[in-house]
């Protein structure tokens, strides 16, 4: 390999915008699970409380 073809594959920008969305996709990605996860937790347990109060009403008739 020669100095130039070395040179010109260190220089070369080609494919790097794809790189540079491709990584900004993947953060998207990791902060919406993130978030979804967060959001299953405390709906989750928005969803136990209530059901937990339903079997408590129905079992005190």
């Amino acid at each position: 390999m020669n100095k130039a073809f070395i040179k010109n594959i260190i220089s070369s920008e080609t494919g790097a915008t794809a790189v540079e969305y491709g990584l900004i996709a993947a953060l998207i990605v990791i902060a919406t699970i993130g978030a979804l996860t967060s959001m299953s937790n405390t709906f989750t347990g928005s969803l136990d409380t209530t059901s937990a109060t339903l079997t408590s009403a129905m079992k005190s008739n």
